[in-house]
């Protein structure tokens, strides 16, 4: 039988580890989930935006377009069937997440002459290129989507748009510092739990408000975090953290399009750093475009929450459905 103080595992991970924060799952964190299980007023919260041909598409990544096939039949029978096809990137458009493969570094920056020289990047866990990509066309041989197990956890959802944006969304390019991450936890009667390893970190910046309007340009800009908060989530041994805005990093106006530069505080050279933080040194995994703004009416700051991705092998990210279930007004 798992007992009440059973143990959440964390860092330093054995050297060749491919899982990062999610080795901290397990019966530890399973066993927080019980509480909210078993809450007999507890609800499901959808975490994902629904997908359809109309969604808003990111620049980063081929269009995502959905065929919806007319219905057939089998002759002889009695059957008739429905079906759909996909083309484009899902890995980049909508509810996403990030595999630990999914970024990688160089010791210098590159100068964007000639080729990047890739057999110089480097990865999580010390993985050289030839260890992860060999090739073009290979898929992650190591640090893909299917080394990532199913988080099953407690969640924190913390509520920026209420704390720092006094109830409007943050403006593009407003860094989320670890000052701000606590101030929220106290403000929200969680400062005596705070941050615990294998927690799920939600924050909800109120930035999802343009995600169904073309004229916000909601892909090309967004709030953030600060580079030291990704350190200081970091230190919390989190296993994965999410934001309602395209990017966990900051991004103020122009920046997307190169034509200003990235938020205050982060080092030359590393214009997502918080992506090279949480990704290459950490292994926290990341949401993008995540859909809080319900959860957040309901005050639901602490819950159970359930995200499995695509076991694609090899796969750098994946469409990802996250849930959590939760009590409003606790």
């Amino acid at each position: 039988m798992v007992q009440a103080h059973a143990r959440v595992p964390t860092p330093p991970w054995p050297a060749g580890d491919e899982r990062g924060m999610a080795n901290t799952q397990g019966p530890g964190t399973w066993l927080r989930c019980a509480q909210y299980l078993n809450a007999p007023h507890a609800k499901v919260y959808e975490l994902s935006h629904l997908l359809s041909n109309a969604i808003p598409m990111s620049p980063y990544g081929p269009k995502v377009e959905y065929q919806f096939r007319p219905t057939a039949g089998l002759p002889g029978t009695r059957h008739a069937f429905n079906g759909e096809s996909v083309t484009g990137d899902q890995g980049s458009q909508g509810t996403q997440l990030d595999s630990l493969g999914h970024f990688g570094y160089l010791p210098q920056p590159w100068s964007g002459q000639g080729a990047m020289p890739t057999e110089n990047v480097r990865y999580y866990g010390g993985f050289r290129q030839a260890d992860v990509k060999p090739t073009p066309q290979s898929p992650l041989l190591k640090l893909g989507l299917d080394k990532m197990p199913p988080v099953v956890t407690s969640a924190v959802l913390l509520d920026a748009r209420h704390y720092m944006g006094k109830g409007q969304a943050l403006k593009a390019g407003q860094r989320i510092t670890p000052q701000d991450i606590e101030g929220m936890l106290r403000a929200q009667g969680l400062g005596g739990r705070g941050l615990l390893p294998g927690d799920v970190l939600y924050i909800y910046t109120g930035w999802e408000e343009n995600w169904s309007d073309p004229t916000k340009g909601y892909y090309m800009k967004g709030p953030g975090l600060s580079y030291d908060a990704a350190k200081y989530l970091t230190s919390k041994a989190i296993v994965l953290v999410s934001l309602d805005c395209p990017f966990i990093d900051p991004a103020p106006e122009g920046f997307v399009e190169g034509n200003g530069p990235p938020a205050e505080g982060t080092p030359p050279g590393m214009p997502y750093a918080v992506h090279h933080q949480h990704l290459t040194q950490a292994g926290i995994y990341q949401i993008e475009n995540a859909h809080l703004k319900e959860m957040a009416a309901d005050k639901v700051w602490t819950s159970c929450t359930m995200i499995l991705p695509l076991r694609l092998q090899g796969g750098a990210s994946s469409p990802i459905r996250p849930v959590a279930i939760g009590t409003p007004g606790q």
